[in-house]
């Protein structure tokens, strides 16, 4: 009944790689990301793009003053002049040092993941492992049985091996959208140079924050799901080996379907979270 072992454990060894994985990368900064490679590149097309954000700045900014002084006395109010001479600095300040201060906002969102991993005291996902009740049916089912448990292993593996997947994935993609976040940040952070235009701007910087929030969201999940996978399942003794295993994988999908869910809804958790 190898076979029929291999299949559950394959697909588990596969979960818990990914899930293993995931905690890793949600420990990573950007920067160390895959070695920094895509880190450096990110940075090149970063400061290529200051220049035209400094542009765009002055566009802005003239946009606003255009609309929002009716005439050239406003300008001349000390107020007035002050007010827009501190707009200008600050979105200057933003595009030109935009880089620096967006890893400030994701590293002050990260701390907030290591604060929730410190404080429940969980430093590596916890492994699902097959239960030896589960083992031992396998192994004594004669060969009329181990058909419909084939089956049962073999759909239940597949089925476990895309969830993997599909949760991995996700967790790439909030890396790629920091990183697409990060390279065109000069762009919409010139539009505070201009007071009708200046909701851009943070817009751009609340959606980022989202991102980064993603992590401790992720987090929060994975932690729920290692309670719920080091808590023993029930297992019916009496049950036939077929309804013990259909009983197993059943209980372990339904978790991890749960777990891929609110892994995959994580943005939109963050995004009703903070009103975005």
């Amino acid at each position: 009944m190898g076979g029929i072992l291999d299949n559950l454990t394959n697909a588990i060894n596969t979960w818990n790689e990914k899930l293993a994985e995931i905690w890793l990368l949600l420990t990573q900064s950007p920067q160390n990301f895959k070695g920094g490679g895509i880190w450096q590149a990110i940075t090149t097309i970063h400061n290529a793009l200051i220049a035209i954000g400094l542009a765009l700045l002055v566009l802005f900014f003239v946009f606003g003053l255009v609309k929002t002084c009716t005439s050239f006395q406003d300008i001349k109010r000390p107020e007035q002049a002050a007010k827009l001479f501190i707009r200008f600095a600050i979105a200057r300040g933003l595009v030109v040092y935009g880089m620096e201060f967006m890893l400030a906002i994701f590293d002050i969102i990260q701390g907030i993941t290591s604060t929730i991993m410190t404080t429940v005291g969980v430093g590596t996902a916890t492994e699902t492992v097959l239960p030896d009740a589960i083992i031992t049916a396998i192994e004594d089912v004669g060969f009329l049985e181990s058909i419909p448990l084939w089956a049962v292993t073999l759909l239940g593996s597949i089925f476990i091996t895309i969830l993997s997947f599909i949760m991995i994935l996700t967790v790439y993609s909030r890396f790629f959208k920091l990183y697409m976040y990060t390279a065109i940040s000069p762009i919409p952070l010139s539009a505070a140079a201009g007071e009708s235009t200046q909701s851009v701007c943070y817009s751009f910087l609340r959606s980022y924050a989202g991102v980064c929030m993603e992590g401790a969201i992720i987090i929060l999940s994975c932690i729920i799901f290692t309670k719920f996978a080091g808590s023993p399942p029930v297992i019916d003794p009496e049950a036939s080996a077929v309804s013990m295993v259909w009983s197993y994988v059943g209980e372990i999908i339904f978790n991890m379907l749960v777990l891929v869910g609110t892994v995959k809804m994580s943005d939109r958790v963050v995004k009703d979270m903070m009103g975005l």
